[in-house]
């Protein structure tokens, strides 16, 4: 094969995981930055809401950045991967952009990550709640039930 067809995330489906993730938020009663990318990592839509930390705005890009480059794995399944190998742990601590902490999932449809949401500015449990209510609500927008990396084999 040389060429392949892949279902991609809109900049209209990039919303429709802000705008739930937003609304997570809200339900919350904290402020986060939310980042949502489409499957190669590139940025479609961020908010920072008020009063969230600034610097945290570039922690949510980097955790769907992460979730994107490593094909679809959450940064918390990512960091307990590597926990136990104290080598690819503080190496990959060394490569910039790379975030193995809770808040970065995937947006999967039809068992493809199109996409990823990453969250920050409250707890790891509490940004991957925020990132995951994105996530479901593409899923659901496109007429299927929410799917997580866990769930398929």
């Amino acid at each position: 094969m040389l060429v392949r067809t892949e279902t991609a995330l809109t900049h209209a489906g990039a919303r429709v995981a802000l705008d739930a993730a937003l609304a997570r938020a809200e339900q919350i009663g904290h402020p986060f930055n939310i980042a949502v990318t489409d499957g190669a990592g590139a940025l479609l839509t961020f908010a920072r809401m008020d009063g969230a930390f600034a610097i945290s705005g570039s922690i949510a890009q980097d955790k769907a950045w992460t979730v994107a480059g490593f094909g679809g794995l959450a940064t918390d399944d990512f960091y307990r991967a590597i926990s136990s190998e104290d080598a690819v742990r503080e190496g990959i601590a060394q490569r910039g952009r790379v975030a193995a902490f809770g808040g970065g999932v995937p947006i999967v449809v039809d068992d493809a990550v199109v996409g990823a949401v990453g969250v920050s500015g409250g707890s790891a449990d509490q940004d991957k709640d925020v990132a995951s209510a994105g996530a479901a609500a593409v899923a659901a927008a496109a007429g299927r039930a929410a799917t997580t990396r866990e769930d398929t084999p």
